[in-house]
Formats: C-alpha cells, sequence, structure tokens
C-alpha cells in the first residue's frame, strides 16, 4: 500500500508541474555526472516528464560508468547503416560490432491476431476499451494490459480477478455469451496508453480508442481501478448477457 500510493503522489505531482520535476530530474543527473558533462544535450528530453515512459537508474551503474570512462554515450539522429556501423546524420561515424535496435518498433495489441465477429473483421480503431480489459462489441474476450505509470501486475491482478467474476457470475447464472455494449457517443480520439511515444502514435490507427467516461475510460489509477474492478458490480448495464449464442450468419 505504501509503494502504491508514493507512486500514485509522485506521478501527480510530475504531471501537476512538470517543469519542476524536469528541472529536478536534470538536477539530479548533473549531481551524478558533474558539472563538466553536457548534460542538456545527452539527457535532456524534448518531452515533458510522463508524456513518454520515464528511464530509471535507481543504482546510478550507468553513471557510474559513463565517469569511469567506460561508457560514452553519442546523441544524434541515425541517418543509415554502414558496413563499419551507423552513419549519423551530422556526418560522424559511429563504429559498431553490434548494433540493438531499440526505436521504430511496431507495436501489436492480442499478438497481431485478428478478431472476427459474425463474420465480419472488427476494425479495432472503430471500438472502445471497457475497464482496460475488453473490447466493445467483442463477446467473450478479456485480456491484460498494465500501467504505464507504476507496477504492470497491480493491474494484470486486477483485471484477472475481474475476468474470474465475469466467469463465475454468468456460470452461476447460466450464460454463455458477455459483450460489452460499444456505445460510439463515449468514443475519445486519445489513444488509452495517455503518452506521446513514437509506437504508440503508430500504432494510433490499429488499437481501440478510448472513451470520455467510465467505463470506457483508461485512468491509469489503481485506486480507481480498484473501485471499479474489485469493488464494482459485474452486471453494471454495459456488460450485455446472454444464456444462448446466436447463430452465426457465417455458418
Amino acid at each position: 500500500l505504501k509503494n502504491v500510493l508514493m507512486s500514485m503522489t509522485l506521478f501527480w505531482l510530475v504531471r501537476k508541474n512538470p517543469s519542476a520535476a524536469k528541472k529536478r530530474l536534470m538536477g539530479l543527473v548533473r549531481d551524478a555526472l558533474g558539472p563538466s558533462y553536457d548534460v542538456d544535450t545527452h539527457f535532456a528530453p524534448r518531452y515533458d516528464v510522463w508524456d513518454q515512459r520515464v528511464c530509471a537508474v535507481p543504482d546510478s551503474d550507468l553513471f557510474e560508468a559513463i565517469k569511469a570512462r567506460k561508457v560514452s554515450v553519442v546523441t544524434d539522429t541515425i541517418d543509415t547503416w554502414t558496413e563499419e556501423g551507423i552513419q549519423l546524420a551530422s556526418g560522424k561515424s559511429l563504429p559498431a560490432d553490434i548494433i540493438v535496435t531499440a526505436t521504430g518498433i511496431e507495436m501489436q495489441l492480442l499478438g497481431g491476431a485478428e478478431l472476427f465477429v459474425d463474420g465480419a473483421k472488427v476494425a479495432m480503431p472503430e471500438t472502445m476499451i471497457y475497464k482496460g480489459m475488453m473490447i466493445g462489441g467483442v463477446p467473450n474476450l478479456s485480456y491484460v494490459i498494465g500501467y504505464n505509470n507504476a507496477s504492470w501486475t497491480l493491474k494484470a491482478d486486477l483485471s484477472s480477478a475481474h475476468a474470474c467474476r465475469i466467469i463465475n457470475h454468468m456460470n452461476h447464472r447460466g450464460y454463455v455469451q458477455v459483450v460489452p455494449q460499444l456505445d460510439p457517443a463515449e468514443m475519445s480520439q486519445g489513444n488509452f496508453f495517455g503518452l506521446t511515444s513514437g509506437y504508440l502514435a503508430r500504432a494510433a490507427n490499429t488499437v481501440p480508442k478510448q472513451g470520455i467516461r467510465h467505463p470506457w475510460k483508461v485512468h491509469h489509477n489503481y485506486a480507481r481501478d480498484y473501485a471499479s474492478l474489485k469493488l464494482g458490480k459485474v452486471d453494471d448495464g454495459v456488460l450485455q448477457f446472454s444464456a444462448a449464442v446466436k447463430a452465426s450468419r457465417a455458418a
């Protein structure tokens, strides 16, 4: 509980005053690397704190390696690959034996699986996320996506337990199908992660949207999700239960 409250409070403070948070984090890096290191060039992002994920070095091993000259940092734009390594936009060349790519990834929801309902392919960008764990208009499907601003398993545990509550509710009442009733009027254009990272921006037209309000809005807030998923009603009027599956048109 202490760790959850600390992370929630810290995130709230940072988003309340991102410029002060950025100044503080940059100050910590300067303290670690010393006044002669060009911190502004190599460690100052173009975005505010928590517009994208924060990279933490809790034991300072990276900074200690830089100070010991065992590691060097080059901040530039990649132009192309060469036989020797990487050609940079500035004209410089970086020789390399091994290159680990860490940009340009393409996010795949559900591992890239395609969904069909009654023979019709589900257009993901036209759907919404229900409670961060189901997709509006798609029956009998639950998945796990954790938090971007706290431990991933906090939301994973809540979503998994709520899925079990739904299954138990269906078994108890003889239901065989459940589907979140989609309301297009609730749809928002924002991505459900709430970040500006490149891989999320590229996936904007391939993943579901979030809604304007609960239960379609993704909060990334453990207290809110605990109230909704752990304490809230399963049969909330949005989930539509049925005792028989309608015959598929495709069948």
